[in-house]
C-alpha cells in the first residue's frame, strides 16, 4: 500500500508540472506576458526592458524549457514562481466557495441519483424505469449554463424565491448546485440502473432470494455495495468535470469562487492569477482520483492496491 501511495504521489507531482508548463506556454498564445505582467502606465521602453531583463525575447519554448543558453528564462521562471506564489493567498481564500458549491452539487447528484437507479432498476421495463430514464435523458441533453439561465428567470426573476446572485445563505446556492447537479445526476443514474440489473442477475443474489431474505434487504445489502464501486470511479472522474462546470455557473451566478476568480483574471489577462489557479485546480484533480483509488478497498476487500 505505501508503495502504491507513493508512486501515486510521485506521479501525481509530474502531472502537476505538466499541467503548469502547459499552462504556461499557453499564455504566450494571449499576447506578450510582459505586457501583462507590467503595470498598464509601463511605457514601451519599460517593456524592452522588462523583456530582456527576464528572457522574453526568447522563444516560448526555451522560456519552459529553460535551455542551458537561456539564462533570462531562468530567471523568469523565478519571478514567475515568485507571483504566482504571491497569487496562491487570493485562490485559496475563494477556494471554500468552490467547494461549497461543488460538493453541495456532487452530494445532490448521488443523493438523487442513487435511488433513482435503484427504483429503475428494480422495475425494469416498467412505468417506474421509463419515467428514471426520460429524466435523465433529458438532465443529460439540458447544457447547464442554459438550464442555470432559465433558473434565474424562473425562480428569481418571474416567481421571487430564490436570489438571483452572490453567496449568502443556503437560498443562495440552491440554483447553483442544482445547475451542476443535474447533467451529474442523469448519468450517476443510468450508471446506477446498468450496474444494479447487472448485480441483481449474479449467483450471489439469488442464493439469499432463494434463502427467503426480503427483497429490500437483498438489494440494500447484497447488491448495492457491489454497485458502487462504478459509481465512485465515475464520480471521481467527474470531479474535474464539476470544477469545469462550476467556471461557468460561478460565473453566471456571480458566485465568488476560483472559478469566477479565474475568469475574471483571464479577461483582465492577469498572468500569476492564472498560473496559481491551474495549479490549484490541478491538484485537487489529482488527489480526488488518487482518493477514489484507496476508497476501492474499503468498498471492496478482493481489491489489493500493488
Amino acid at each position: 500500500m505505501r508503495a502504491y501511495v507513493a508512486g501515486r504521489l510521485a506521479t501525481a507531482v509530474l502531472v502537476i508540472l505538466g499541467v503548469s508548463v502547459v499552462s504556461f506556454f499557453l499564455t504566450f498564445l494571449t499576447g506578450d506576458p510582459a505586457e501583462i505582467m507590467l503595470p498598464p502606465g509601463a511605457t514601451a521602453a519599460q517593456i524592452e526592458q522588462f523583456r530582456a531583463r527576464v528572457g522574453l525575447r526568447r522563444s516560448p519554448a526555451r522560456a519552459v524549457l529553460a535551455l542551458p543558453e537561456a539564462s533570462g528564462a531562468r530567471r523568469l521562471r523565478r519571478s514567475r514562481c515568485g507571483t504566482a506564489s504571491q497569487s496562491l493567498p487570493l485562490i485559496v481564500a475563494r477556494l471554500p466557495a468552490t467547494l461549497q458549491l461543488t460538493v453541495t452539487a456532487m452530494l445532490l447528484a448521488i443523493v438523487l441519483a442513487v435511488p433513482l437507479g435503484v427504483l429503475a432498476a428494480t422495475h425494469r421495463g416498467g412505468p417506474i424505469d421509463f419515467l428514471a430514464m426520460g429524466v435523465a435523458l433529458v438532465g443529460q441533453s439540458v447544457p447547464n449554463f442554459w438550464l442555470a439561465i432559465m433558473m434565474i428567470l424562473l425562480f428569481a426573476v418571474s416567481w421571487g424565491l430564490l436570489p438571483t446572485s452572490g453567496r449568502g445563505g443556503v437560498a443562495h446556492v440552491v440554483m447553483p448546485a442544482a445547475a451542476i447537479a443535474i447533467n451529474l445526476m442523469a448519468l450517476l443514474t443510468r450508471l446506477v440502473r446498468s450496474t444494479m440489473i447487472e448485480m441483481l442477475s449474479e449467483d450471489y443474489v439469488r442464493t439469499a432470494r432463494a434463502k427467503g431474505l426480503r427483497e429490500l434487504f437483498v438489494t440494500s445489502r447484497h447488491a448495492l455495495p457491489n454497485a458502487l464501486i462504478p459509481l465512485v470511479t465515475v464520480v471521481g472522474l467527474q470531479f474535474g468535470y464539476i470544477l469545469g462546470g462550476a467556471v461557468v455557473i460561478e460565473t453566471i451566478f456571480t458566485w465568488p469562487g476560483v472559478g469566477l476568480f479565474t475568469i475574471q483574471a483571464i479577461l483582465n489577462r492577469d498572468y500569476p492569477v492564472v498560473q496559481a489557479a491551474v495549479f490549484i485546480l490541478a491538484t485537487a484533480v489529482v488527489l480526488i482520483n488518487l482518493t477514489v483509488d484507496l476508497l476501492y478497498v474499503w468498498l471492496d476487500p478482493r481489491i489489493r492496491l500493488t
